[in-house]
């Protein structure tokens, strides 16, 4: 049996991986966290055709563990160094020792063939990193990986675990450097830059209630090229869907999302409909893991013809319908509304969200393309509380974010996902917290049985 302490972080994507002499394992923290009494178990693969055995893992909350930092970072127009490829970048961290010498204590994953890497996040105690001395400097060199172990120097940047912590609500961009190449070249700028996104550590976990049935819902009501399917990039809708919905689903027990479209005139009669499964079938809502929401949203486009107006009402009453089966906290519904359009049905939202509010749901709004989303503000209660007809809502269960403010403008998509979903998932802990302590509905065990 071993022990380690990580930091958790709801809205990021946390994967670890395991190696041993049986074999390995690849596992989300968030699958870990979300598993029954905080228990996982998954088989460990290795030899083709032979059973490795199998890895257990527990997760316990730790009260006021402060020195572990957790991090990711994420690189941008990084040298090309392959000669029929880009880059194959990783990067390798030093501690500065007593007599000037550094040494390695940490390595991220290698990002095959790509100029503009996103490494995932990983944790690091502060005594590795700097042994206790915030103001001690770390190093960290940026590698284009090679087969035979000759890895080419990109270049490298330095920073102090301080200066680290100073970046904890923001993004820092440091330079990446190459001396030789300054050297050689008069107009010589970098050949990169990383970018530090870094998370407040000292947080746990939460509890362990299983989050479920997290709902997504798209196809809105303007027939604009935001729903352009090319072949080079994915759509703002299918960003938004991937970012938030890779996070989420490892909180579902069954990976089955019901999915749902709002604002088109749907096959065979051409009615217009403002709650209409994604993959035309009634009966059974349900999509396979997020790759067969946005395979089921891909047809849709095909099918049906987009069409106003805009109404939310339906579908958050179809969602506060199913919560309120399951009042007893052994779920937890998300909703997720994407839309390019201004609602049309505000105080009939508002209704539903005041409704709703009372219920174990939480409502994420995205808006992408350039609509004028100020009125959506007033859906989101972070500073006045959504009311209807004179009652206000019971709690905050809404989140609306426009996409656009989260679009990295150099074009990496991926940074682009990364921030949106830390965004728009930030709240969901306290929501879920909110709805279980107003209700006296403790966690369950995490112990072992």
């Amino acid at each position: 049996v071993r022990k380690f302490v990580l930091d958790y972080y709801f809205e990021e994507k946390q994967n670890l991986r395991f190696d041993g002499f049986l074999g390995q394992a690849y596992i989300a923290l968030g699958e870990v966290i979300g598993s029954q009494r905080g228990r996982l178990e998954r088989p460990l693969t290795g030899v083709p055709g032979k059973k490795c055995g199998t890895i257990v893992l527990f997760a316990e909350e730790l009260s006021n563990c402060r020195d572990i930092i957790t991090m990711q970072l994420c690189a941008n127009k990084l040298d090309k160094k392959d000669f029929f490829g880009k880059s194959d970048p990783f990067l390798v961290f030093y501690r500065s020792n007593e007599d000037g010498t550094f040494t390695i204590c940490h390595k991220t994953e290698v990002v095959k063939n790509n100029l503009n890497p996103v490494w995932q996040p990983f944790s690091i105690p502060v005594r590795a990193l700097c042994n206790g001395d915030y103001d001690r400097t770390v190093k960290i060199d940026v590698f284009d990986w090679d087969r035979d172990g000759s890895h080419d120097f990109i270049g490298e940047f330095a920073t102090s675990y301080r200066e680290l912590s100073r970046a904890q609500n923001q993004f820092t961009v440091y330079e990446v450097s190459n001396p030789r190449k300054k050297c050689k070249k008069k107009k010589y700028v970098n050949s990169g830059t990383v970018t530090l996104g870094l998370n407040c550590w000292g947080n746990g976990v939460v509890g362990f209630w299983r989050l479920t049935k997290c709902l997504f819902t798209g196809i809105p009501s303007q027939p604009t090229s935001l729903h352009y399917m090319s072949p080079y990039q994915l759509s703002s809708y299918a960003m938004a869907l991937k970012a938030v919905g890779e996070i989420i689903q490892d909180y579902d027990s069954d990976k089955l999302f019901p999915a749902y479209g709002f604002g088109a005139k749907v096959p065979p009669d051409g009615k217009v409909s403002h709650q209409f499964p994604l993959n035309h079938n009634p009966d059974n809502p349900s999509c396979e893991g997020i790759e067969g929401v946005l395979e089921s949203y891909f047809h849709s486009l095909r099918t049906v013809q987009l069409y106003g107006p805009t109404n939310f009402a339906p579908v958050i009453n179809q969602v506060a319908r199913l919560a309120a089966q399951e009042t007893d906290g052994s779920q937890y519904y998300v909703l997720l509304i994407i839309t390019d359009g201004v609602i049309s049905d505000m105080l009939q939202t508002k209704e539903a969200i005041v409704s709703a509010s009372s219920l174990p749901m939480s409502i994420i709004i995205v808006g992408v393309g350039p609509a004028d989303f100020l009125a959506m503000e007033e859906l989101d209660g972070d500073e006045v509380r959504v009311s209807s007809r004179g009652r206000y809502a019971e709690r905050d269960i809404v989140q609306f974010v426009p996409f656009r403010d989260y679009v990295d403008h150099s074009g990496n998509h991926v940074l682009s996902m990364a921030r949106l979903a830390k965004d728009v998932l930030a709240e969901i802990p306290e929501q879920l917290l909110s709805y279980m302590k107003t209700r006296d509905i403790k966690p369950l065990s995490a112990s072992p049985q």
